[in-house]
């Protein structure tokens, strides 16, 4: 067995393990590697050369390795096989299967061959180093650490965790938030990335995590699970709204949070350079939540629409600037807080609103049903809100309104019934028109007039129908806006997109759900239409 290197080699394993933080085992890995590439630059590249360094003395052996095969075999590799017969010249009683294993003669490592194998052991000792990196961070996603201020490059903070740098990105810190070198950083890890130059550890101060994580630090309670953060919402720097509930009715989530004369709280507004909390009692009950949300504000009334997830909230004149806040943060936060759309409107002009849709309302009824002013307002007063309602009701319940008697009733239901009918008709007839397939049927949900809408806006199948976006078949659904195809969609503003897709009957988990669906249908009848293929290939 040929000598290499001397017992320093345990010195040096020792060393780079301890320095690295990585096990003494992958290192002894990469001298073997490194050696064992300078051997097969000494002897050939060709052969399967292999080297071992005991790791009890640090000895080091380097050989060669060749499988003994049949003599009749169909040699593969003569520098890895050798036929039996050979064999048994070097070894006595070799046998087909067994390894033949060549000592050979130490080599001398020149200038070139020992830079080889210095690069091989570097380069293992680094990917080693990195797997242990990311194993260590990957599992830590949501903790808060601390580090020191290594280096800023283009506005991205480089950050030094001891045992591997991790990167805040600009639009993770604070706003006008500035640091030097040296200067001690604490932040949330929220992404480790496995990347060709190694772990990537991302870092955030500006996440609704990191409000939260640092309250988890200051308050024992939320610690403990008695108090729980429900939901955080933040505009970095400026202000942050945290919903609490307490699992305990002896403890007060909020005075909790809060601490003795507030010193809890200023702990975390100090960390977030002066950042302004409101801390809220969670309710299960949307109203009162949304209710304390926009605190300090007062509200006088609210009503929420879940179908379209959102919440007209109506607040004293005087009140209006307070609730929306400057630059419409109060109601922003509240609305990312509570995970609804929120809409502020002044007493007067939930009354203006209020009047016009009454107004809108009672014109259909006088258009739709031939009645005067005073019958419709009664329907409307009552609460009808289309001619459907009237058509389907119980006569019982027309009879019971003041002024009604059962002739006005039977008369106007009649009316309403005629007019449902007819609208049908007219539906039909302008489906069969613009010749919609009848597998539109299929889709559960999708009444016919929003078939014929769609077929207006040039969706007349199920094909057409999966190819669009969940956006363009919630606004083509809305019966109250122009209609409008594809392209015309896509010229829309914002704002108009919006307000079209918002007066969808379908909300947005609906509407991916639905085109989702019709998608997967085209990929079994792909794979049907393979299988059929094959067989017909088959046969």
């Amino acid at each position: 067995m040929a000598h290499l290197f001397g017992g320093e080699l345990l010195q040096v394993a020792d060393m780079a393990a301890r320095e690295k933080g990585i096990d003494r085992e992958e290192v002894f890995d990469a001298m073997e590697q490194a050696i064992q590439k300078a051997g097969r630059t000494k002897y050939g590249l060709e052969h399967d050369i292999r080297a071992k360094v005991d790791r009890r003395t640090g000895e080091v052996t380097l050989a060669r390795y060749r499988a003994v095969v049949a003599d009749d075999a169909d040699i593969e590799d003569e520098y890895a096989q050798i036929p039996v017969t050979a064999a048994q010249r070097f070894k006595a009683g070799a046998a087909v299967g067994d390894v033949l294993v060549d000592d050979l003669p130490p080599i001398d490592f020149g200038r070139v061959s020992a830079q080889t194998a210095k690069q091989v052991i570097v380069q293992r000792v680094r990917e080693a180093e990195r797997s242990r990196q990311y194993a260590e961070y990957s599992g830590r996603i949501g903790e808060v650490v601390n580090g020191a201020v290594k280096r800023l490059e283009f506005g991205n903070v480089i950050i030094d965790l001891g045992r591997a740098e991790a990167i805040i990105r600009r639009d993770e810190l604070l706003p006008r938030e500035h640091f030097r070198r040296n200067d001690r950083v604490r932040a949330i890890i929220y992404d480790v990335r496995e990347e060709t130059r190694g772990p990537q550890i991302f870092l955030s101060r500006a996440r609704p995590e990191f409000l939260v994580a640092l309250f988890t630090q200051e308050v024992p309670e939320i610690y403990d699970g008695i108090i729980e953060i429900k939901a955080a919402a933040r505009d970095p720097g400026s202000r942050a709204k945290i919903g609490v509930i307490s699992h305990d009715s002896s403890i007060d989530p909020v005075g909790a949070c809060v601490g003795m004369r507030g010193s809890r709280v200023q702990a975390v507004v100090a960390e977030l350079q002066g950042e302004r909390i409101d801390i809220i009692p969670w309710s299960e009950e949307p109203a009162t939540f949304v209710v304390n949300a926009l605190a300090p504000a007062e509200v006088t009334k609210i009503v929420i629409d879940e179908e379209a997830g959102r919440i007209d909230v109506v607040v004293p004149d005087d009140q209006l600037s307070l609730a929306i806040g400057r630059r419409g943060q109060n109601v922003r936060l509240a609305s990312q807080l509570s995970g609804w759309s929120i809409d502020i409107l002044t007493e007067q002009e939930e009354s203006e609103r209020r009047q016009e849709e009454a107004r809108q309302r009672s014109q259909a009824f006088i258009g739709a049903l031939d009645v005067d002013e005073v019958i419709a307002h009664l329907l409307v007063g009552e609460g009808f809100n289309t001619v459907e309602e009237v058509a389907f009701v119980d006569i019982a319940e027309l009879i019971e309104i003041e002024g009604f008697d059962e002739d006005i009733a039977e008369e106007l239901k009649r009316r309403a019934e005629d007019y449902v009918t007819a609208q049908q008709a007219r539906l039909e007839a302008r489906r069969a028109e613009l010749e919609i397939s009848e597998d539109m049927d299929q889709i559960e949900g999708l009444e016919l007039a929003q078939i014929v809408r769609l077929g207006e806006c040039g969706v007349k199948s199920l094909d057409d129908l999966a190819d669009l976006a969940s956006d363009e078949f919630r606004y083509m659904t809305n019966t109250d806006v122009a209609v409008a195809t594809v392209d015309d969609i896509a010229k829309l503003d914002a704002a108009a997109l919006k307000a079209g897709i918002e007066g969808s009957p379908f909300s947005s988990e609906e509407a991916d759900g639905l085109i989702m669906a019709l998608r997967a249908e085209w990929f079994d009848d792909a794979e049907a239409e393979d299988g059929a293929a094959n067989e017909t290939t088959s046969a």
